[in-house]
């Protein structure tokens, strides 16, 4: 191919091979491209899975929030055209039995909120320890409808922590077994940067001090072990064969153990402990802190 260059000269350019459809304008032909499935709707999964509809999923707390965004069933088990178009071919659907925990548990939380994914992901002992959120949760089978608790507490969650069962079996305890108070009242369940995941702010016990509201304070004269290790340091929280959950059963001896001599810290009583004073309560019954008297004397 030549062209005219100036000054009479000719340029003579390579001549370029392109394909046929470049001669066009038209666009170049794509490879067909697979079908994605559709949502089909809830009407049609209706038509086979009544009984799950009807019984397990429209009265629950998921029929309502799925509603909102008109997928209903394929809101958690995935567009379903295959699934029908295949007369039901299970391997079509998003099967929640089939999926690992961490995928399973990765659905769940594509809508249940940032703040709880992000607990969940980080600093959950249930997720480190490879529970997912079927493991506790029950969509279809739930019993307990505000929560969709696969059982109640506590018999869920003494499913793994047995300890905790007989901890709350003893003498005295927290009313746990007897619904008065429940796991998730103290502990939060889906992850916290606390021991045991318990319900806690820096400047004390915040679980304990929901219903033990008296000792919380402040008060003029702090008892530190209170403010510093907060009230496990003195009573167990599930349960003790102690009277007020105390870790020791006798009162004078659970405060020696940071009031005596020698020692670098409080001074120990001045008297002797002899039958009379064995109750270091008797003469100190503010001991969780005091208004008035820096000895927690009335």
């Amino acid at each position: 191919m030549k062209k005219r260059f100036g000054m009479g000269r000719w340029l003579v350019l390579p001549t370029l091979l392109l394909p046929a459809w470049a001669a066009n304008t038209s666009q170049p032909p794509r490879p067909p491209m697979a079908t994605a499935a559709e949502y089909a709707g809830s009407d049609v999964c209706l038509t086979c899975h009544e009984d799950v509809y009807k019984k397990q999923f429209e009265g629950t707390p998921h029929f309502q929030t799925t509603k909102k965004n008109g997928h209903g069933c394929e809101s958690c088990h995935g567009p379903g055209s295959e699934h029908v178009a295949g007369g039901g071919d299970k391997a079509k659907i998003v099967r929640f039995s089939e999926l690992s925990r961490q995928a399973a548990s990765q659905r769940c939380l594509e809508c249940h909120g940032e703040d709880v994914a992000q607990r969940h992901s980080g600093s959950s002992a249930h997720l480190s320890n490879d529970v997912g959120c079927i493991d506790c949760h029950s969509p279809h089978h739930a019993k307990e409808a505000q929560h969709l608790l696969a059982k109640k507490q506590p018999e869920l969650c003494y499913g793994c922590h047995a300890s905790a069962r007989a901890e709350f079996a003893r003498p005295y305890r927290h009313r746990v077994n007897e619904g008065l108070v429940q796991c998730s009242d103290c502990h939060d369940l889906h992850g916290a940067t606390t021991l045991r995941q318990v319900k806690n702010v820096a400047s004390g016990d915040a679980a304990c001090f929901r219903c033990h509201i008296d000792k919380q304070g402040p008060y003029v004269y702090e008892h530190m072990p209170v403010k510093t290790e907060g009230c496990s340091s003195c009573h167990t929280p599930h349960g003790s064969t102690n009277a007020r959950l105390l870790k020791i059963s006798q009162v004078n001896l659970l405060c020696l153990q940071c009031h005596s001599f020698p020692g670098a810290g409080p001074i120990g009583p001045a008297h002797n402990l002899s039958q009379k004073y064995q109750a270091c309560t008797m003469c100190h019954p503010m001991i969780h802190g005091s208004n008035t008297n820096v000895a927690f004397m009335q």
